[in-house]
């Protein structure tokens, strides 16, 4: 073991901590509740509302959230952008931690969680659940690879294997290998919905649906990774990298470009701009999910000022995952709509997603703690 064992002075049992450790608890009962009972008596799904806050929440936005792990290895291993890589470990960790939700709440919401390597031995080569599922695994053990190292800075015996998981030679194919598996499962998450675009509200049907998923996810990445930044650095009491918060804060506005005028210019050729203006519920809906969580932020976040300032970065970079939530939960309940029946999950689905969403951060906060993940950039292979 090396001989550094904690890499913060800060208190890891926290009353936080302990309230992170209680909801977990909780959460992990009730999985057991629903692998016991079943989803009928777990959960409010129905065969007109089969989706509900697992797959909506759990899978979908949680996917997204996640996709901050990409964005930056790309930006620093492909684009050469060194000036992020102090912050690639802390994202990396985030769409480790992530995607291993992501795999528990896909887990629990399958009908027979036990048959869940079907999918593996039984190949459904024609399938957009086959190929999501694929890119799902493997992205999953590509986080991992990229995560291992870290891991072994405590065991000096497998000081060998961390420095080979560390070479450019494991890096790079690494990095490269979870941007096309990124955009396979990002994008197909999306593709899913394509199977019934007459369910959904011409707000959100169009074949365009897998590509604007994939956008978002970007946009959604970039805000998570810049929150998580100012958050760390606000509770383990480090300076903010400020120049780093700036340069995602334009990355944001970027991104925000390229996926609202991807989003407008569908519209317009498919003729359903009036559709925004109409006054109905999914306008309304609409108007909050665009306009106010993607067109404003992108207008703020484009100026300097705004992105130099902590509170209003934060304010924003908020704005842009609210939005990112919504979009799912739009598309969703706008597929399922039609299909007649109410949906409101149950306690067993929300303790679930709570006690998920609490199991992210109390591991998040172990490994920062005990970790190297905010190790000085000069140390970084």
């Amino acid at each position: 073991m090396t001989s550094q064992s904690r890499y913060h002075s800060t208190r890891f049992f926290t009353p936080s901590t302990w309230v992170l450790l209680l909801l977990l608890i909780i959460g992990a009962g009730a999985a057991l509740y629903r692998l016991g009972a079943g989803l009928g008596p777990a959960t409010n799904l129905s065969d007109g509302n089969p989706w509900g806050l697992w797959i909506t929440f759990d899978v979908l936005t949680g996917v997204a959230l996640a996709a901050g792990g990409f964005t930056i290895t790309c930006a620093v291993y492909i684009l050469n952008w060194k000036k992020y890589k102090p912050i690639t470990r802390a994202a990396t960790l985030t769409a480790f931690l992530g995607y291993l939700l992501v795999m528990i709440g896909l887990f629990l919401d399958i009908g027979k969680p036990w048959s869940f390597w079907h999918a593996w031995v039984f190949w459904q080569p024609h399938s957009v659940m086959f190929e999501i599922v694929v890119c799902l695994t493997l992205y999953f053990l590509v986080l991992l690879l990229e995560f291992l190292p870290w891991l072994l800075t405590k065991f000096s015996s497998l000081s060998k294997l961390q420095r080979i998981l560390e070479s450019k030679a494991v890096i790079f194919p690494l990095v490269i290998a979870g941007i096309m598996l990124s955009y396979g499962h990002q994008s197909s998450l999306g593709g899913l919905f394509l199977i019934t675009p007459d369910r959904l509200h011409p707000l959100w049907s169009t074949p365009m649906l897998h590509n604007l998923f994939f956008l978002s996810a970007i946009c959604a990445g970039l805000a998570m990774v810049s929150i998580e930044t100012m958050l760390s650095s606000n509770a383990f009491g480090k300076e903010p990298e400020s120049d780093i918060l700036e340069g995602l804060g334009r990355g944001t506005a970027i991104a925000l470009l390229v996926y609202t005028a991807a989003r407008m210019i569908d519209l317009g050729v498919r003729g359903n701009i009036p559709y925004i203006f109409e006054g109905s519920g999914a306008s309304q809906l609409f108007l909050f999910e665009f306009g106010i969580c993607a067109v404003l932020p992108m207008i703020f976040l484009a100026a300097k000022t705004i992105r130099t300032s902590l509170p209003s970065l934060l304010f924003f970079q908020g704005l842009v995952l609210i939005g990112v939530v919504f979009y799912r939960f739009n598309v969703v309940l706008s597929s399922q709509q039609q299909m007649g029946g109410t949906y409101f999950p149950s306690l067993v689905e929300i303790a679930v997603t709570v006690g998920l969403v609490a199991g992210g951060v109390f591991l998040y906060r172990l490994a920062v703690t005990y970790l190297p993940i905010f190790a000085p950039a000069e140390h970084s292979k």
